[in-house]
């Protein structure tokens, strides 16, 4: 595919690009008169590069051909810019084409992505939000057609491999959104040979200097990687002869890791490329599954395995429709990843979805690619980024496969917890989950699972909160339970929390402050109540000159003692009450940091203070006990916890430190020795920063340490 797509990469001419269409699929009359159609459409218009336009559809429909082979998809490539750029409408589009084109180019046209002229400033949370919309257009145009998507992709994967022509600031912009976008739903598709390309393409231009010291390593010792492949393919050959397989009746191919990879185990282990040990990967190609065992018995026999990189995806597929053995084998001093497929699962794990339309006789391939996580994703968020977040996980993972007691198998991202487990079973389980039995030991709900792990989850009949570990579970599943259960919560302990306020400010009972309210037709919440109080009084007392109580007006009966609050500052905190307090303390229950979601109860001119989703706080709340209105003095402080790569050497700790200063975040711990290994000391630290986005933060970190993760730690409270 490589020679094919530099020939894509280079053409200039409308005529050269017809003659590649042809070489992927034979232009029949549909397709001649969709070509037509489009030269003529597009006539006069010019790419940033100068060359006509029309080129572009052209070979987006030669891509498209050389993975699916299907005429409609070729012809909705090739219209797939018309009604958008072009005076024709998608009524005329399927009047000449057909329902299905139509179906396919309205769900292409509907896919706002980002324009070259329309591009936010990188890093900025215009530019998040609008590659997050695109990214939820993408798939809600797909849910009725999954070609929708795969000519997407072939649309992108076209613009990447031109983007020379675009400025650099554009270059990077795109590249983003490439890799953050589509890669991740070519890998949930299934289609590796797309994902591969679009990633390696991004990260060209996202991060020239780690891709050219990585391009330069592979081109130096181009010959010495080649000699030791070919030696181990010889060997691998000569084994599977040896044990009896025909020479005529497999295949093997070696290859080097494709860039992106390969700087992904760089930067998660904190390495140089001369320290990655699997660089070199050979693929065993036989005729049927059993095959595949008695392959992967040979090189066991043969070669030294490393057990712990052992993996079934033949009898535990991956719901994209990967099946593939892996096992990584000692090879003198070297380590090669071995994958063992047959020639159906190869072409799956190549074209993913695709393969469907490309080798008609297999049409199991569209059943292998599971795609209910399309139709399952939460397109109803009110937040664009939020749902992007969530989805995101899922699409773009390690995967990791656990087991329920009988057997049943989960597919889950790689460091899940078992909580993620419980979710995935179902809502109702992750939400009364209490703990975890993992190989018959009990455990937390915290525990990072490992492939093959038997679970069984613990319950009980009333749900709990977990909403402190929103940052710890992996999937979309678990996050937007717990954050449902959270929210639920959180409006009610607002509502509950306002009636009490209220009820304290008065002295009355929450009862006659929840009846004046529903009669006055008031509604307020408790972050709104210093601004919103002599709005509801006003109203109450409209509503009092009209009814009585027992002869008495209601303001009457309101205004009796009443003194008008005013805003108190004690310690860290800002009251807003009309009662006297001398002191602030907290309860042994839990214990919220700054900028925690806080309550405070009053007692005997005390403020008591309960992170707002302590279970004995809301206790409390729903008892009535009186309350005054309480808040953080000053910003917000965001809380993270950081694990960064230090060189081994003098004064590298200093400047980490002075980093951290010029970011503007302030450490509050730092813990030295966690690991070490040869060439490197790791070590935690927690900061907080007024910048709540995290990914600024990590990249601002990034662009001189090695980062190997950053973790939110915006809510503390612990639910256990």
């Amino acid at each position: 595919m490589n020679d094919f797509l530099e020939l894509v990469k280079r053409l200039r001419s409308i005529d050269e690009a017809v003659k590649l269409l042809g070489t992927q699929i034979e232009i029949d009359d549909s397709i001649r008169e969709a070509l037509d159609f489009a030269i003529t459409a597009h006539e006069g218009q010019k790419r940033k590069s100068g060359e006509p336009y029309i080129i572009h559809p052209i070979l987006v429909a030669a891509i498209t051909a050389s993975l699916s082979g299907d005429p409609t998809m070729v012809i909705s490539a090739l219209l797939h810019d018309v009604v958008e750029d072009t005076p024709h409408t998608i009524e005329e589009i399927g009047e000449r084409f057909g329902p299905d084109v139509r179906h396919i180019v309205e769900g292409l046209t509907k896919i706002v992505e980002i324009r070259e002229d329309k591009l936010a400033p990188a890093g900025s949370n215009e530019r998040l939000i609008t590659s997050a919309l695109t990214f939820r257009k993408m798939l809600i145009a797909s849910i009725e057609d999954v070609r929708v998507l795969i000519i997407k992709l072939c649309d992108r994967l076209h613009n990447m491999l031109t983007l020379d022509a675009l400025p650099p600031a554009k270059q990077l912009r795109i590249s983003e959104e490439t890799l953050v976008v589509y890669a991740p739903i070519a890998h949930r598709l299934g289609i590796s040979r797309i994902k591969n390309l679009l990633e390696d393409l991004s990260f060209r231009y996202i991060y020239p200097k780690d891709y050219a010291k990585i391009d330069e390593y592979i081109r130096s010792n181009h010959q010495s990687l080649h000699i030791r492949l070919n030696s181990f393919v010889g060997k691998v050959k000569n084994t599977l002869c040896m044990y009896g397989f025909p020479r005529d009746e497999f295949e093997v191919i070696g290859r080097v890791k494709h860039y992106y990879s390969i700087y992904l185990k760089m930067h998660r282990k904190g390495i140089g490329i001369d320290e990655v040990l699997d660089l070199l990967a050979v693929r065993v190609i036989v005729k049927d599954p059993i095959q595949c065992y008695e392959a992967l018995g040979a090189l066991h026999l043969q070669f030294t395995p490393l057990i712990s990189r052992f993996k079934d995806y033949i009898a535990l597929p991956k719901d994209n429709g990967y099946q593939t053995i892996h096992t990584t084998l000692f090879d003198d001093e070297n380590i090669v990843e071995a994958q063992i497929r047959t020639e159906r699962m190869h072409h799956l794990a190549e074209y993913g979805i695709a393969a469907h339309w490309k080798y008609k006789e297999g049409e199991e391939a569209s059943d292998a690619v599971k795609l209910e996580w399309l139709k399952s994703l939460p397109y109803q968020d009110d937040s664009i980024e939020e749902f992007y977040e969530l989805a995101k996980n899922d699409l773009f993972s390690e995967d990791i496969t656990v087991f329920s007691p009988k057997g049943d198998y989960y597919t889950l991202p790689k460091d899940s917890v078992a909580l993620d487990f419980a979710y995935a079973i179902h809502t109702e389980i992750g939400d009364q989950a209490t703990g975890a039995i993992i190989n018959k030991e009990k455990a937390s709900l915290l525990t990072i699972l490992k492939n093959g792990d038997i679970v069984r989850i613990v319950t009980q009949e009333e749900p709990i909160l977990h909403c402190s570990w929103i940052d710890t579970v992996k999937t979309s599943r678990a996050k937007e339970g717990i954050r449902a259960k959270c929210r639920q919560r959180t409006r009610e302990v607002n509502e509950l929390t306002a009636v009490n306020i209220l009820a304290t400010i008065f002295g009355k009972r929450p009862e006659q402050i929840r009846r004046l309210l529903e009669e006055a037709g008031a509604t307020t919440s408790v972050q709104r109540i210093p601004e919103s109080l002599d709005v509801l009084k006003e109203k109450i007392h409209k509503i009092a000159r009209e009814a009585k109580i027992r002869e008495v007006r209601f303001w009457e009966v309101l205004k009796k003692g009443y003194k008008r609050p005013w805003i108190k500052e004690i310690d860290h905190f800002s009251f807003y009450t009309n009662r006297a307090i001398d002191r602030v303390e907290f309860d042994y229950c839990c214990h919220p940091k700054a900028g925690d979601d806080i309550v405070a109860f009053y007692k005997e001119n005390r403020a008591i203070i309960h992170h707002k989703l302590c279970r004995k706080a809301y206790g409390l709340i729903q008892a009535g006990e009186p309350m005054v209105f309480v808040r953080w003095r000053g910003s917000k402080l965001a809380r993270y916890r950081l694990i960064v790569a230090l060189q081994n050497r003098k004064g590298v700790l200093a400047q980490l430190l002075t980093r951290l200063s010029h970011l503007g975040l302030n450490v509050t711990s730092i813990e030295l020795g966690i690991y070490s290994s040869d060439n490197a000391e790791y070590c935690r630290i927690e900061v907080e920063s007024e910048r709540a986005n995290k990914k600024e933060i990590a990249q601002g970190i990034s662009s001189k340490f090695k980062l190997i993760d950053i973790v939110a730690l915006d809510d503390a409270y612990n639910h256990k």
